[in-house]
């Protein structure tokens, strides 16, 4: 009988379990084709398990394909399921949120069990692999929804970071530095903030954590300072909670939330926060506040503090000035009205327009504008605020509907995001055939059908995130008078411009009545006198958001002084409030831009067509544009001045929208060299074809123009030369051209390489296409301007040097046949494939560092590309990767610095930690790089910026203020260089050999 009973009680088990629960829901894998793709990854495992997990197969069909399912599209899930086929078994079997609960359970007294560290690392990252798989198979087989997943999240990291505080305490009492305490009451605590304070977390989330102590609390011994023992507490938790184990890690963590991050150590006191706040807290900082919680050590005293926060956060009065502000944080110029059009490939789900953040802001925004007077609303939970927001009536039921569904969708879209590779993303693919794979995993049949959802979602998110600040009041609504009478300053006027900000209000004044003199000769005809005055008020409050009002102002007066034509555009201005501030970002931020829209104002239609802030134009679209404006050419050099106006329109329309955060500055760099590309190969094939009229063809003639450095690599600016390489071929047999005025065969190809370089970078009354570089040719300045492809390989498998096999990995053939492109392409692939000894590699490169250290400097946080963890460290660590492992991971070759990266990921060439970092390095810097090549022409010194530029720096790098994007910067790059030592030097690159 009892034999009976325990049969019974395990088949109640085995139904109560997450197999038997699972949905396959549509479009995941047909796996009623052996063999499943579960039987590769666990084919070492022992009998007993292999049986059990073949037995879960055959007994629930929706659990094998979602298993299928997360085989075919997760590497991540997929090793973790290979380094431990019975953990799954036993999930399969379990509960979900059951097994979860006792898995917490078993890490707390492992930990508290624990003599050293290590123990401690080991037991919290086997917690995290645990819950990583059991919460992914419960979220794709539909056992768990959005709450469940995130709270599962949540619950693990919050157990995690309270066991390793608790067990560094007991450790601190051990070693005599603080006494026995009680009930918790040791004066440290943890705070989460962001989705882990609101029990939000995503599936790869980084932490992010404020700490915070009461020296008057915390039991020390009298000769232990409080502030230096809970500094280094905490960086001991976060080395506990982050670094890279063989188990893997627990979670990134984030400390950049805290007050000045910039100059605040890592854990500051009660007291020093609180005083922060009082004397300078930011909304950003307000709305932050709203998810905060207290998860670890002394609980009072996080629940204490946050009770004197509550004034700070929560207004008693209706604050409607938090509106404006939060809508900046959210690049307030994203929002045109009537812009509707989303990308897909690239997107980001989070950040985007449409995106998660829309929504959190769309329900923070109303609850700091009313939780002073309702607490209801002061709930962190995004779904449970939307709920809310409509049940008192401050958004309609049919937003807070369909904002909680996008809102569910998308955080499906993020966690499936991060499911493939462990990694803290939230950027679809920016390859079709990579965006379809994706779409897969989420179970749809189609790019397309996927693509039809996701827009949808987007686009209705992002049209009640732009009804929300149409309502609100208007940033530029001026209080006091401005008027401009042309015979004298007006004195209330004068006042109002130095509550604006104007530190010379006089001077201001008198250049706005220049302006409605008609100084300016645009300004000349009153009819456009009478649209500039009708956005003047604007336009002035505008400039002085920048922070340097008085600047700002000259910069427009320069702005008006050199327009060609004004009165069109004065009165798109009138008609179009955006665009006045628009243009305001532009001459506080980007004078180099505000030149050349004052010579072609035309370029402002181009803002108003709701196409720009839509998908950039493909390289088919872009060639197909510049194919007919050179068609109509009617000589040489008209064909070369509309070349440059194109690219010159181009450049101007990618620059404004990077600045006006529509085109992410992750994705300019592509779209600077596509455009490159494009001009490259069309105008070449003018110059050939002109070329040959004169001079003839050579029998078998072949000519190829190579991309290399940043053009290669796809990571192009707006100010950036072109690294070309030309190299050609011909038959030896007839190394005559057969044309008018006949050429040898080397002669032949200097000759067009010249014409062609002369073509990219002759200044014409259109001004310049290009610099070009031809120094990465064989040999230098010292060789031939083209080299024939014979001696090219000749040269790479003799005489070339280290960095110019690093320089060749970033090469790309943007002009030739498809037969020549493909012996070019064999010519590179050899060179990069072969063997090499990794440590003479790595000396190699480590060398060429320290010489170019030497001569450029590397201490300067703000030279982006040569401080030390700067783009350099970043591009040779890429360039090693490719040349160590091109031999056995063809794969690797990619020419985008961030791509190889990724791939080394994928590959496990880099671990998950490093890859994370390397990649989300590499995309900071160039996001940044790509605002300054547009805003300044010197080198960047933050004490002399501009507070507009300041603030379009944070936001280029997704950080609230600069103070805290300059702290992440510098972190960033100390663990960049730290990797790239290690990585160069390293045991791991004597193991290769």
């Amino acid at each position: 009988m009892a034999e009976r009973q325990g049969r019974r009680k395990a088949a109640r088990k085995e139904q109560n379990g997450l197999a038997a629960h699972m949905r396959a829901g549509v479009g995941l894998p047909d796996v009623s084709k052996a063999p499943h793709p579960l039987t590769a990854l666990i084919e070492t495992a022992e009998d007993s398990v292999r049986q059990g997990l073949a037995g879960q197969l055959a007994a629930y069909p929706d659990a094998a394909a979602v298993l299928a399912s997360v085989c075919v599209h997760s590497p991540f899930l997929a090793e973790l399921i290979r380094r431990d086929p019975a953990r799954l078994l036993r999930l399969l079997h379990a509960d979900p949120a059951a097994g979860l609960a006792g898995a917490r359970m078993a890490m707390a007294e492992a930990v508290q069990a624990a003599t050293d560290e290590a123990e401690v690392m080991v037991a919290l990252r086997r917690l995290r692999a645990e819950t990583a798989l059991a919460v992914a198979l419960a979220d794709i087989g539909e056992v768990f929804d959005l709450a469940a997943v995130t709270a599962e999240l949540t619950a693990t990291a919050d157990a995690a970071i309270s066991a390793a505080v608790d067990y560094l305490l007991r450790e601190a009492v051990g070693a005599g530095k603080a006494r026995k305490f009680t009930g918790g009451a040791s004066g440290y605590v943890v705070l989460a903030m962001g989705k882990h304070g609101a029990r939000e977390l995503n599936y790869s989330s980084d932490v992010d954590l404020i700490v915070l102590y009461d020296p008057s609390q915390a039991p020390l011994r009298r000769d232990v300072e409080a502030a230096s023992f809970f500094v280094r507490l905490t960086r001991q938790l976060v080395r506990l909670i982050q670094e890279r184990t063989p188990d893997g890690y627990v979670a990134r963590v984030d400390l950049r939330l805290r007050p000045d991050p910039a100059s605040t150590q890592a854990a500051l006191s009660v007291d020093s926060a609180l005083d922060y706040y009082e004397r300078e807290g930011a909304t950003w900082e307000r709305a932050a506040y709203i998810k905060a919680r207290p998860i670890a050590g002394d609980l009072a005293l996080g629940e204490s503090f946050l009770k004197q926060m509550a004034p700070f956060v929560w207004r008693r009065s209706l604050d409607y000035a938090a509106v404006a502000d939060v809508h900046a944080m959210k690049q307030e110029i994203n929002a045109f009205r009537g812009h509707d059009a989303v990308a897909v490939e690239g997107h980001n789900v989070k950040l985007g327009r449409g995106g998660i953040r829309e929504i959190e802001f769309f329900a923070q925004t109303q609850q700091l504008i009313a939780g002073g007077r309702d607490t209801r609303l002061r709930t962190p939970r995004t779904l449970e605020a939307l709920e809310r927001l409509a049940e008192d009536g401050w958004i309609g039921k049919s937003a807070r509907e369909e904002l909680s569904e996008a809102y569910v969708y998308l955080r499906r879209v993020e966690h499936r995001l991060q499911m493939v590779a462990d990694e803290q993303t939230h950027t679809l693919p920016d390859e079709p055939r990579l965006l379809a794979d994706f779409a897969g995993f989420m179970g749809y049949a189609s790019r397309e059908a996927f693509a039809a959802e996701l827009t949808r979602r987007l686009t209705r998110v992002q049209r009640h995130y732009a009804r929300l600040f149409e309502d609100a009041p208007p940033r530029a609504a001026v209080e006091g008078r401005l008027e401009f009478p042309a015979k004298a300053d007006d004195r209330e006027t004068l006042a109002t411009l130095h509550r604006l900000g104007y530190q010379q209000p006089q001077q201001a004044s008198v250049t706005v009545r220049g302006w409605l003199a008609g100084e300016p000769r645009v300004l000349h005809n009153a009819t456009a006198r009478e649209r500039l005055a009708a956005i003047v008020p604007l336009l002035l409050d505008a400039l002085a958001r920048g922070g340097e009002p008085d600047l700002a102002l000259i910069a427009a007066d320069r702005f008006f002084r050199q327009l060609a034509v004004g009165l069109r555009l004065f009165s798109v201005l009138a008609r179009n409030p955006d665009l006045v501030r628009l243009l305001a970002t532009i001459l506080s931020t980007a004078p180099r831009l505000g030149e050349i829209l004052a010579r072609r104002p035309v370029l402002f239609d181009a803002l108003l067509d709701p196409a720009f802030f839509g998908p950039l134009p493909d390289e088919v679209a872009l060639e197909g544009r510049l194919r007919s404006q050179l068609a109509e050419a009617s000589d040489e050099e008209d064909l070369l001045d509309r070349a440059r106006r194109f690219r010159q329109e181009q450049h101007v329309l990618m620059g404004v929208r990077v600045l006006s955060g529509t085109l992410p500055a992750e994705q300019a760099g592509d779209a600077f060299a596509r455009l490159a590309d494009v001009v490259i190969r069309v105008l070449g094939e003018q110059v050939i074809d002109r070329f040959r009229e004169a001079h003839g063809v050579l029998a078998g003639g072949e000519v190829a123009v190579l991309a290399m450095g940043k053009l290669g690599g796809r990571e192009m600016t707006a100010g950036s030369d072109l690294d070309l390489i030309v190299l050609y071929d011909f038959d030896d047999a007839a190394p005559e051209s057969d044309g008018p005025r006949p050429l040898h065969g080397t002669q032949y190809y200097a000759r067009l390489t010249q014409r062609l370089v002369s073509a990219l970078t002759t200044p014409t009354n259109a001004g310049r296409l290009y610099e070009v570089d031809l120094r990465l040719r064989p040999s230098g300045r010292a060789g031939p301007i083209a080299t024939r492809l014979p001696a090219f390989e000749v040269y790479q498998a003799e005489e070339a040097w280290t960095w110019e096999h690093m320089a060749l990995t970033r090469a790309r053939v943007v002009l030739a046949s498809p037969v020549f492109r493909g012996r070019v392409e064999q010519s590179i692939s050899a060179v990069l494939r072969r063997r090499r000894d990794p440590v003479r590699l790595a000396a190699d490169i480590l060398d060429m560092r320290l010489a170019i250290a030497e001569e450029k400097g590397d201490g300067q946080a703000w030279d982006l590309k040569y401080t030390q963890g700067g783009l350099v460290d970043l591009e040779f660590l890429a360039q090693f990767l490719v040349l160590a492992h091109g031999v056995a991971h063809p794969e690797i070759m990619q020419t985008s610095t961030v791509r190889v990266l990724a791939s080394a990921g994928r590959l496990g060439v880099l671990d998950t930690v490093d890859t994370q970092l390397l990649t989300r390095a590499c995309s900071l810097l160039h996001d940044l790089t790509q605002v300054l090549r547009l805003a300044v022409t010197d080198a960047f010194d933050p004490a002399l910026a501009s507070p507009a530029l300041r603030q379009l720096l944070a936001r280029a790098g997704t950080m609230p203020d600069f103070a805290t994007l300059d702290a992440h910067l510098r972190e960033t790059q100390q663990e960049v260089r730290s990797v790239f030592l290690r990585l160069l030097s390293g045991p791991q690159i004597r193991r290769q050999r």
